[in-house]
């Protein structure tokens, strides 16, 4: 999936806080603002259609999505917005459309369309560029969201709902590590998980955010590559879900998508209990946060009534191990967590 670069191809007119963006033909109204981070912005929109031919404009856009199912039956989606100030930073969108564009799965958030133009500058001095990402839109939030919310009123997820959960990103994981080569998410986290929840079925989850994707398997053989790999960590992987390699490389490994299978523990670990299993370091006296992951110090806290069974601590602790060579693969967990939700459906 190519970028296109034209001020024609896509328009942010704001007026009184509102506005139309374009997104190549397609024209979108800004409902509200969902989120924002950074340098970016998320928004939902509305398709608005060619009055002359609504139901052409409607068809000819679903023909750009790899699955038809993603046309929004009333027009809406979110349209993510980065402000782009350097090369580099256009160079990290441009990837991440192109990452994007490598994965197609029900529990991946896929990128529907896509525009970046150039805008000068308010001083009328050099020209910025801007990008507009557009997506399905989920209204129920995000994992950590939904996490945050059960917390301040002292509810959990059910047993059965954090593993169905934790299922679903399992399958979205595999489909990238599985590609050739294998990609790694490099930030799992619940505030990438977007929920939906559905009456007579456990909440579906979508795993989100490709801006730090990239292949998974890297041959480290130097101090200075060591080095380089942490400091990129440092910049994409957020600290209380990073794995240890990312933390203090040896300048002699070889690192490959389990540092994904680490995030997933601390993922699953945030949505029984709302925070990550290593945060309670921060807080604590003379504390610290990359030792309590280098040497995989978790703590417990009291959980629901009735708790959630042991069972689920001891999977945790196997994704948690500090050596990335003796941590298990992605298949290795959905073969558990299959096993997990057989136990405690019946």
């Amino acid at each position: 999936m190519g970028c296109s670069i034209s001020g024609l191809n896509a328009l942010y007119d704001a007026v009184n806080g509102n506005g139309d963006v374009w997104i190549n033909d397609n024209r979108f109204r800004i409902i509200r603002q969902l989120g924002e981070g950074g340098f970016a912005y998320v928004y939902l929109v509305k398709q608005i259609h060619n009055n002359t031919d609504s139901t052409s404009s409607s068809g000819d856009f679903g023909k750009k999505f790899k699955d038809p199912s993603h046309v929004s039956d009333d027009g809406s989606y979110a349209v993510k917005k980065v402000l782009i100030q350097s090369d580099e930073q256009l160079e990290l969108v441009r990837e991440e459309i192109r990452v994007s564009s490598l994965f197609s799965h029900p529990n991946l958030l896929p990128l529907l369309d896509h525009a970046i133009i150039a805008v000068k500058a308010a001083d009328g001095g050099s020209w910025n560029h801007e990008a507009y990402l557009l997506f399905p839109v989920h209204l129920d939030g995000t994992l950590l969201d939904n996490a945050n919310a059960k917390k301040a009123k002292k509810e959990f997820f059910s047993t059965i709902d954090v593993l169905h959960i934790f299922r679903q990103l399992c399958a979205g994981l595999k489909h990238m590590h599985s590609l050739d080569p294998p990609y790694a998410h490099n930030d799992v986290k619940p505030g990438n998980v977007l929920i939906t929840h559905r009456k007579r079925d456990p909440p579906l989850a979508i795993l989100m955010d490709f801006g730090s994707a990239r292949p998974a398997r890297k041959e480290i053989r130097s101090r200075s590559e060591a080095l380089q790999l942490q400091e990129w960590a440092a910049e994409h992987c957020s600290a209380p879900f990073r794995a240890p390699e990312l933390w203090d490389c040896p300048s002699h490994t070889d690192i490959d998508e389990r540092t994904d299978i680490w995030s997933l523990g601390c993922t699953l670990y945030a949505t029984m209990y709302g925070v990550s299993p290593f945060e309670y370091a921060v807080g604590e006296s003379g504390g610290n946060l990359q030792l309590a992951i280098v040497n995989a110090q978790i703590k417990w806290p009291p959980g629901p009534n009735p708790p959630y069974p042991e069972a689920l601590h001891q999977f945790i602790s196997w994704m948690l191990q500090p050596q990335a060579a003796v941590r298990p693969r992605i298949d290795d967990i959905i073969i558990h967590v299959d096993k997990l939700i057989s136990k405690f459906s019946s």
